[in-house]
């Protein structure tokens, strides 16, 4: 397993996460969940995601069951507080000090350990003072339930302002978690020389675009039974996006330029994410331990300029890359 500094911190984290989003707790078992998980660490992964947010809390019950035994300092665990957890009250969600500081002894006794490596803000709260957010996430770190702080789908003058306070309140803001893939660029063109100015490193979300780039979705052919895209818990919403013919055709392209590096389409994906020099990690999820397995051989794999090109090529015409896509909800548009 290849192992990076998350940003310019010296937190090492391993370049691929496992993370829990749409499995723990909801679309996977238990004891299929305990045994991806299981696999994960045979294949050396360190770094372990989720949130409060994942199946209403039972992601991170799951994961510490998980993890219950393991050596605590050989692992990076990372969480998220943002969106309404338990009935989803006034005060359930959003970044104020009272959520925060309510969600991270929540979160810590889920996940059955005393701090986390990594605090995350899971969206920009537009109702919350950035001051107060802060300044709740830096007393976080002071009473050591975490060690390091960041966000996840900020936009760059949002992370800028973020940095800014994390300066003068001497905190570690040390990483942003977007959605990134060959499909999905939208941090490039302001996200990226944003963090790299700031030393913040990319935790990436969705390397193969929710299964698409796995190419078992074909144009004009119903998605395969038991697959994401027929699983309303599994993330059958998400995925929607991505299954029209014009994207999938681009994506069967890819597959002589997989074959030729020698990858599947799916190590393929993941490596070609980690070749931004900003991403420190990409976080893979299962359903089986075997996609674990396929998909960690992407670690260390460097893909040269000319395979690059033929990426580019492939997908050109199918490639999201609007820096204004990132945004995040107001409260009305939670709370309905």
């Amino acid at each position: 397993m290849e192992i990076r500094n998350l940003g310019a911190s010296g937190l090492r984290i391993s370049a691929i996460a496992y993370g829990n989003w749409i499995t723990h707790g909801s679309q996977v078992e238990e004891d299929a969940a305990l045994s991806c998980v299981r696999r994960a660490l045979d294949e050396g992964i360190t770094t372990f995601d989720t949130a409060d947010v994942y199946a209403n809390t039972a992601a991170e019950t799951v994961l510490g069951k998980a993890l219950a035994g393991e050596r605590r300092e050989g692992l990076e665990i990372f969480t998220k507080v943002f969106w309404p957890t338990g009935p989803g009250r006034h005060n359930d969600h959003g970044l104020s000090r009272k959520h925060i500081m309510e969600s991270i002894d929540g979160s810590l006794r889920r996940l059955g350990t005393d701090y986390v490596d990594l605090y995350q803000a899971h969206r920009y709260d537009h109702e919350t003072p950035l001051e107060e957010t802060m300044l709740a996430f830096a007393d976080v770190v002071r009473a050591g339930k975490a060690l390091y702080i960041g966000v996840s789908e900020w936009r760059a003058e949002e992370i800028r302002a973020a940095a800014s306070l994390a300066r003068e309140l001497r905190v570690p803001l040390v990483s942003n978690q977007p959605q990134y893939s060959m499909l999905w660029r939208v941090i490039e063109a302001e996200v990226v020389p944003t963090s790299k100015e700031l030393g913040l490193g990319q935790i990436v979300w969705s390397p193969i675009a929710q299964g698409v780039l796995t190419g078992k979705y074909l144009p004009g052919q119903p998605p395969p039974a038991g697959s994401r895209a027929t699983d309303d818990k599994g993330g059958a919403n998400d995925i929607s996006r991505w299954l029209r013919d014009d994207v999938l055709e681009r994506v069967q392209r890819l597959k002589p330029i997989a074959d030729e590096a020698g990858l599947s389409l799916a190590q393929l994906a993941v490596a070609w994410v980690l070749q931004n020099d900003n991403v420190s990690a990409a976080i893979i999820g299962a359903s089986r331990p075997e996609q674990v397995t396929e998909n960690v051989k992407a670690a260390g794999v460097r893909l040269d300029a000319d395979t690059l090109a033929a990426i580019d090529a492939a997908l050109d015409g199918v490639v999201t890359t609007d820096p204004s896509l990132t945004r995040s909800p107001r409260r009305s548009e939670i709370l309905g």
